[in-house]
């Protein structure tokens, strides 16, 4: 789940950047580049090279399907290194999509701020799984000075966050400090709290009139 999810959503990001709904008659022949369990991600590769039957041209930027091929080379490294139980490995992968040359200047597209503020994310719950609550408190604020609006990456940065912070609450109690878990504890609820504000922004803004949830009907 955790490999389709990342395939997905790099995918996604590709299929975003390329205008999908501004051209028809797209040939998407992936069979040769992706494996055959994940379809989303065989389509991300190849929807660049499609040609475009409204404007007449390729619609390509390979500096930035090459930065999506090699997000997505370093989230199977990472993959393959948290099945071995190996964090340092996995962060180390990861790191290779925050450091490097970036497509698009500065600042950078979208497409590939929202890559690098997942990273970011990933890279923090990795770093603070390993006892390092400060460097993953960084790579949230890294990721959040990508993503500057509320969208899901930066919803889950602030989910992300409350997360580690709940593992400081752990590890201060631990040490005895109850006074210290308690001031860290409020910063968690209000991360969590960012989080799903964020995400409701998100939601409404994708589906506009939806339902709330607590006006439906008790089963």
């Amino acid at each position: 789940m955790r490999r389709l999810a990342r395939s997905a959503l790099i995918a996604i990001v590709a299929a975003s950047s390329f205008g999908l709904g501004a051209c028809t008659n797209r040939q998407i022949d992936s069979e040769s580049t992706a494996p055959a369990a994940s379809a989303p991600a065989k389509a991300a590769t190849t929807i660049a090279r499609a040609p475009c039957a409204c404007a007449g041209e390729v619609v390509v930027d390979p500096a930035l399907l090459a930065f999506l091929s090699k997000a997505r080379a370093a989230h199977h490294q990472a993959d393959l290194a948290e099945d071995e139980k190996d964090t340092k490995r996995a962060i180390a992968a990861l790191t290779q999509i925050t450091s490097g040359p970036l497509p698009g200047g500065v600042p950078p597209p979208a497409e590939v701020a929202e890559v690098i503020a997942d990273a970011r994310a990933r890279l923090a719950d990795l770093e603070s799984s390993a006892g390092d609550l400060d460097a993953a408190l960084r790579e949230i604020d890294a990721g959040l000075a990508y993503a500057v609006t509320p969208t899901h990456f930066r919803g889950h940065l602030f989910e992300i966050k409350g997360i580690v912070l709940e593992r400081r609450i752990a590890a201060l109690k631990e040490k005895g400090d109850g006074k210290g878990a308690e001031r860290v504890k409020g910063e968690a609820i209000s991360a969590f709290n960012e989080a799903i504000e964020i995400q409701n922004k998100v939601i409404e803004a994708a589906l506009p009139g939806a339902v709330d949830a607590g006006a439906l009907p008790p089963r």
